[in-house]
This record gives structure tokens, sequence and C-alpha cells, in this order.
């Protein structure tokens, strides 16, 4: 079993000593997003879990206490991307803060484990094709000696919270041009300082500029059979895993983020945090079923 922590919210960054405290429980609640009531309880404990995969803008509440996840294979999505407080306006500066932590934690656990996301590409006045071809390079360029791969993907603008924030986002349309245009320019960059690059749940191929499809999570690092995740998209090549966070629960607001969408439920949801309980939000009333969630192990 695999546990993606998280899709849904940024878990190292906001809700890392709940993490850490249902990692020593052993395990974790976790309400279905399609029926508030239907609760899962997933093992967290070494014997079945296969590995982590931790999605992050900011791991820097967890670096000091990854000697507790000795007993895990574990490794990190780590989102670094070229905008400003316009877009991401509750992140820590990128070259003074983020790039070096960025540079700490690799240097924790290596390379190998720190996989660095540029994405999602969006396109406006602001932000254009020159605008990342040069903002990648120049991430690129301070990144290249501390992962081994990069991941993008272009902006999905059906999700809700992308639509909410479409006014405020300006979004140009991105062609299949522009995305063929951006692609070899940034394989090119990633190239030229030995990074792997591949392409997150996109329908066109890119294979020709070396781009591979991404398996953000990948049963293979994990030395366990691949097996397709049918709750993503039909572009994703993800291995199936139990994601153990919960919409509208990330402060980050990031304009494009597609988890959240409605800017009450995040304020309503956060304020309900608590590190003694089980769920990432709230707790259990008195109409909620809960069921043991199968472990499926190769």
């Amino acid at each position: 079993m695999i546990i993606s922590a998280s899709r849904r919210t940024d878990i190292p960054s906001y809700y890392s000593d709940w993490f850490f405290n249902r990692i020593k429980e052993g395990f974790v609640l976790v309400r279905n997003p399609m029926n508030f009531h239907q609760v899962s309880r997933i093992k967290l404990t070494p014997d079945v879990v296969d590995g982590i995969v931790f999605w992050t803008k900011n791991p820097l509440p967890m670096l000091g206490r990854l000697g507790e996840l000795k007993e895990y294979a574990y490794y990190f999505q780590f989102t670094i991307t070229p905008y400003g407080k316009d877009i991401e306006p509750n992140l820590p500066q990128k070259c003074d803060e983020l790039i070096p932590i960025f540079k700490r934690l690799s240097g924790i656990i290596g390379a190998d484990r720190v996989i660095w996301r540029y994405d999602p590409i969006l396109l406006n006045s602001k932000y254009t094709i020159d605008y990342h071809i040069r903002a990648f390079e120049k991430i690129a360029r301070e990144l290249h000696n501390y992962t081994r791969r990069v991941t993008f993907s272009f902006i999905d603008t059906h999700y809700r919270g992308v639509k909410n924030n479409a006014n405020a986002l300006a979004l140009s349309n991105i062609s299949f041009e522009a995305k063929t245009q951006l692609a070899a320019s940034l394989a090119l960059i990633a190239q030229s300082y030995n990074l792997k690059i591949d392409a997150c749940a996109e329908e066109i191929d890119l294979a020709r500029f070396g781009i591979d499809r991404a398996r953000c999570i990948d049963g293979g690092f994990f030395e366990q059979m691949h097996k397709k995740d049918k709750n993503q998209r039909l572009q994703c090549d993800c291995s199936s895993s139990i994601d153990i966070g919960m919409y509208n629960t990330c402060p980050g607001s990031c304009r494009y983020c597609y988890a959240n969408y409605s800017a009450g439920s995040i304020m309503g949801n956060c304020a309900k945090h608590s590190l003694l309980s089980a769920l990432i939000s709230g707790d259990i009333v008195g109409n909620d079923k809960i069921s043991e969630r199968g472990v499926n192990r190769r």
C-alpha cells in the first residue's frame, strides 16, 4: 500500500505535527470526498505501508523529524514555480527560502528522493512562454545538483478551483503549438543540466523531445508491481495509492489550486484541525460510518 500525503492538501507544510502523531498512533481516518459521513480507517504501520509520497511546496516543518520515518520508504514531490504573490500569496520567497530548503532536504535524504515539480504552467500577459523559459533555466541551475528529475504540467482549467480564480489569473489559452514550443525548450534546458524530465497527465505526446510520461506515485520506486490508479485522470500513469488528505484544507491558497475551491470551507476546515484527532479536520460525529480500508500488497 502506498500512502499519498497528499494531492489534496500540503501535509508537510501545514499538518506535519498531525502527520507524525498519526504515524505514532499507527492509523489515520479519512473522509470520503463524495460522502462526508463515510470514513476510512487506514493503517500506517511499516508492515503495511510500502511507501509514502509527500506533496509539498514547503517541507521545512518536517525536516527536523525525518528520523521518525526511518522504518518507511518515502520520497518528496517538491513544487517550486516561478510565480509571485499574485499567484501564490502565502508561500515564502523562492530564492531566499524555498530553494535553500530544497537543497537542505536533498542533503538529508538524497537527490533521488526529491523530485522538482514545475507545475502547473499557466500563461497570461505576465507569465509568458519566454518568462517560463528564463525562470525554468534559473531554477534548474540552482537545483540540478540536488535532484535527478523534474516534472511539469500545463494548467487544467476544468477544476473548480481554477474556474473560481479565472478572472484573477487572466489566463491565456495554451495552444498545442505553445505547449510543444515550451515543452521542447524546457526539455533542452533540463537535459543540459542532466535532469530527467517528464510531463504529468498530459494528453499530447512529448516523447520526441525526450519527455517521458510522469509516474508521480511510482510503485517501481518502492519495488512493487506497478498498478495504475484508476481514480486519477486517464492520462495519469501513477500507481494506485491511498490519499490521506482532505480537500479545502490548504491555507496556501494558490490561485491555480485544484484541491481548494471554497474560501469559506478552507477557513472552517482549518479552524477545526486538531493535533489529537485522527482526521485532518474535525472529529468523528454520531452518524459517521467507519470502515477499515483494505490493504493491497504485492
